[in-house]
């Protein structure tokens, strides 16, 4: 026979509503009742039924998450798995499970994400990526379904969206200023997908700089490749091939960079003596590749934690107010960087 709310109820000497209310985690209990009651379900083996408890509070205690299109190629990148531990902390402390997007191409993640929502399927959604020309972005501003963003949305207002970001375009500008006080003015971009917001901001930032240097912007310096470790092969047999070579790289990601550091060890083009590169995000491999690579720590963590927490304020209070949180970055100087002899 299975326990129920009045077998608990009768056990720590509380009405039954009492237990509803405490597996609700309401302000209204004490704590001293709430322990009480805790520790009667625990003597009984009694297990809240949440999918019951979603129909009566209309709230499944889920928050969808959507990552980009092609799965096996966001995993196999370390910033996915670092900013997913973000999420998951923060959804553990406010007591809510997960529910990850499996589709592979834009059309079926907007299929899917139109199912988490008709469905109430969950009770908010975490965007994992911000592109141009997204489907799934003005889908859930018309549906006024709580979201919340990793990254800047692009071709909606930004006062009608929630988002976590870091300021890219700033961090693009301040490395490639770095790279400029080194003595480097042949400085070559390697951006990632041009739909990814991300990148166009990287490409800004880095546009900036040379502009206030009074360096014209060179096309041949800026390329951009969808896969992250061979498009940075790519881009390095790409640059090797001009009559004059840069001396110093923005890459876009530090996996992207370590495929540029294998084939230039290839090419036996020395790193930093004869070309330096900057990358961002400060994967674990970052500081073990050799040499290990000069970055942007962009806190990958908090973009994760940070998002959860704004959705499940949005969540609670349909009239939250904090809409934009910018992560600070941190410029980690290693051993890729060298001053440029003339």
């Amino acid at each position: 026979m299975s326990i129920t709310i009045k077998d608990v109820a009768k056990r720590a000497n509380v009405a039954p509503s009492t237990v509803s209310r405490v597996i609700a985690d309401s302000p209204r209990i004490s704590q001293q009742t709430k322990e009480k009651v805790r520790e009667a379900m625990a003597e009984l083996g009694y297990h809240p039924n949440y999918n019951a408890r979603s129909l009566v509070n209309q709230s499944t205690k889920t928050l969808g998450v959507i990552i980009p299109s092609s799965a096996k190629i966001a995993f196999q990148n370390p910033f996915f798995p670092e900013v997913l531990r973000g999420i998951t902390a923060k959804a553990y402390l406010e007591k809510y499970g997960l529910y990850l997007s499996t589709g592979q191409t834009d059309q079926e993640i907007l299929e899917e994400v139109k199912q988490m929502v008709y469905s109430r399927r969950v009770d908010g959604i975490i965007l994992l990526y911000s592109k141009v020309n997204d489907l799934v972005l003005p889908f859930l501003t018309e549906q006024n379904f709580p979201f919340v963003l990793i990254g800047r949305p692009h071709g909606i207002e930004d006062e009608a969206i929630y988002y976590v970001n870091n300021d890219n375009v700033r961090a693009a500008k301040t490395v490639t200023e770095y790279l400029l006080l080194l003595g480097h003015e042949r400085i070559g971009f390697i951006g990632g997908n041009l739909d990814q917001v991300v990148t166009l901001d990287h490409k800004l930032g880095y546009q900036k700089a040379l502009e206030n240097a009074n360096i014209p912007l060179r096309d041949e310096y800026i390329v951009y490749y969808d896969e992250v470790l061979e498009g940075g092969q790519e881009a390095v047999i790409e640059f090797m091939s001009l009559e004059e070579r840069p001396t110093a790289l923005v890459v876009a990601d530090d996996l992207m960079a370590l495929g540029v550091l294998r084939m230039l060890d290839e090419m036996e083009v020395s790193v930093p003596d004869e070309m330096s590169l900057v990358s961002f995000n400060n994967v674990m491999l970052s500081e073990l590749s050799s040499p290990p690579l000069t970055t942007v720590d962009i806190n990958i963590y908090e973009l994760g934690f940070q998002g959860t927490d704004k959705l499940v304020h949005l969540i609670n209070d349909a009239n939250y107010e904090e809409k934009k949180t910018i992560i600070p970055y941190r410029f980690i100087k290693r051993q890729t960087c060298i001053k440029r002899t003339k």
